[in-house]
């Protein structure tokens, strides 16, 4: 089965998907309404989404398709810090999206 996870930082480098899922993605270019870029880093460098509820407030990026078994590499490398949730890009397509899960690790 086929799953859309949407990309704004370190999984749109080709480098990077050749490491997680030993190819380079395709994807469409797309956008996230409502969210916006945080000021804070994880881990002191990786971007972070911060919900603003604000549809004028959006991040772009790609959407992919991935097989399951892609998505849980995604979810490895992504790691204790993110976590998965779902939602609805600005094209309207239905999309994973990584999100942080622990505040400690962010910096400012």
């Amino acid at each position: 089965m086929r799953t859309c996870l949407f990309s704004y930082g370190t999984l749109n480098d080709p480098m990077v998907q050749e490491y997680v899922f030993q190819r380079v993605l395709t994807g469409e270019e797309d956008a996230l309404r409502g969210y916006a870029i945080s000021n804070k880093k994880m881990y002191g460098s990786y971007l972070v989404l911060k919900h603003t509820g604000n549809n004028e407030d959006e991040v772009a990026g790609k959407v992919y398709a991935l097989s399951d078994e892609e998505l849980r590499k995604a979810d490895v490398y992504e790691g204790p810090a993110y976590r998965r949730i779902s939602i609805v890009l600005k094209s309207g397509c239905k999309a994973w999206v990584y999100v942080e899960r622990i505040t400690k690790t962010l910096r400012e």
